[in-house]
């Protein structure tokens, strides 16, 4: 199942750019919905860079989750910058998360898309990721308004 969310960001393609590269603001805009804890390597860097992060996950900061590989990759494209999490967990078998920031005539564009397969219960876990992307893009536009203060 596939959840796509957009909206537009006030600021810059490139301050959005650099946002979306810290493990700092991916924490941020997550939380309290979920939380993460690095676990391999066991601190985050303070810029993704290609690689597979493994951390613990807990659903609003309290319930244990399991851990979930982040698996980082850049995909070229001509008109916009994405970055891609091909994650996965023991529960959830496909988290193929793309983030898209290009510029359009109204300002920034951002968009998550992300392709779930976990079994079963990918209808609950699909649900869950509606909300989810809808609080982080939420956050999105509050820290682009804000001059993405929250992570300098």
């Amino acid at each position: 199942m596939r959840v796509d969310r957009q909206c537009v960001l006030s600021g810059t393609v490139e301050q959005a750019i650099a946002a979306v590269r810290t493990p700092r603001l991916f924490r941020h805009i997550s939380t309290p919905m979920i939380t993460f804890t690095a676990v391999d390597p066991p601190t985050f860097p303070d810029t993704w860079s290609e690689g597979t992060y493994w951390v613990k996950l807990k659903l609003f900061g309290l319930i244990p989750f399991g851990r979930q590989a982040i698996v980082i990759s850049l995909i070229p494209s001509d008109d916009a910058f994405v970055v891609r999490d091909n994650g996965y967990s023991g529960l959830i078998k496909t988290w193929d998360h793309r983030i898209t920031i290009s510029q359009k005539e109204n300002g920034v564009h951002y968009r998550d898309t992300v392709d779930i397969d976990a079994g079963i219960l990918t209808p609950l876990i699909w649900l869950y990721a509606q909300g989810f992307y809808w609080h982080r893009q939420r956050k999105w536009q509050a820290l682009a308004r804000d001059g993405y203060e929250a992570i300098s």
